[in-house]
């Protein structure tokens, strides 16, 4: 009893550790994951392919979580493997995508079905219980699920807008060499620009998406202590929209496909590594 799945990343357009109310954009990296189903219930055992070092604990927690929702962790257990091309603790939302990417492989592997949002939450909430966010990250969890563009509540956990995104843009993501797991934060810090960023939400909610994205990015680099410099010089380079995703380090642009050349090599002064993507547009599903 083997299933296998792929969940996508995804950068921030608004982060909701502020105020509960965030917003994401999908990208197209992935996290694959694996579950073999064993006859030792209770036994979960993982291994991150990509980053061996990395603490398993979220995959632990999501298989865990899956089969208790099913009332089947009396049955199983499981060994598990993702391997990725999201580095962790950049705030690029691998922890989201591997608990989508799991929570899909727990079901495969049970031959089970559930709907969308509900393969979500279970991965918000073992997130949550393993310690890997603050809020339980439900934008970020929709954005990696569903791809395009997703607002959200995450104190109800609701979705409030799914927007395309027609236009043709290339992502640029710039990847310090430094790792921030999200848990070593003070949230109590942000709480100060609440107002404003709930005021920056309702601009994605009108529309004003890229907007919103930049200007979160700059309120977020001032809180946590980042240079701003990176996402202007992408701005200044042609980009649309350029800001700090999640708590950080990477800094993501969307750029017309004409410019992406130009943001790159502005880029390269700063060190780290560049990823160039694209706006992921598919959902996250089963791997046969």
């Amino acid at each position: 009893m083997i299933g296998r799945a792929i969940s996508y990343g995804a950068v921030t357009i608004v982060n909701a550790i502020a105020c509960g109310l965030g917003a994401a954009l999908g990208v197209k990296l992935w996290t694959e994951a694996t579950v073999r189903l064993t006859d030792n219930p209770g036994k979960i055992e993982g291994r991150i392919i990509s980053e061996p070092c990395e603490n398993p604990r979220l995959m632990v927690e999501t298989v865990k979580r899956v089969l208790g929702y099913l009332n089947l962790d009396n049955l199983y257990g499981a060994y598990v493997e993702t391997r990725s091309n999201i580095p962790i603790a950049k705030g690029l939302k691998s922890s989201s995508a591997a608990a989508n990417a799991l929570t899909l492989a727990t079901l495969a592997a049970l031959n089970k079905k559930v709907d969308d949002l509900t393969i979500v939450k279970l991965g918000v909430k073992a997130a949550i219980n393993a310690k890997v966010t603050i809020t339980g990250a439900f934008d970020d969890a929709c954005a990696s699920y569903f791809g395009n563009i997703v607002i959200t509540n995450n104190k109800t956990m609701k979705v409030l807008k799914f927007l395309n995104v027609d236009e043709e843009y290339g992502v640029l993501i710039h990847v310090p060499p430094e790792k921030k797991y999200t848990v070593s934060i003070n949230a109590k810090e942000t709480k100060t620009m609440s107002r404003e960023i709930k005021a920056i939400h309702k601009l994605a909610l009108k529309g004003d998406y890229w907007t919103a994205m930049t200007l979160n990015g700059l309120a977020y680099s001032a809180v946590f202590g980042y240079n701003p410099k990176i996402a202007l010089e992408a701005l200044q380079n042609g980009a649309i929209a350029a800001g700090l995703s999640g708590t950080g380090p990477a800094v993501a642009a969307v750029v017309p496909k004409g410019n992406v050349d130009l943001v790159h090599e502005a880029w390269q002064k700063y060190g780290g590594t560049i990823i160039r993507t694209e706006i992921n547009r598919e959902k996250a599903h089963v791997l046969r």
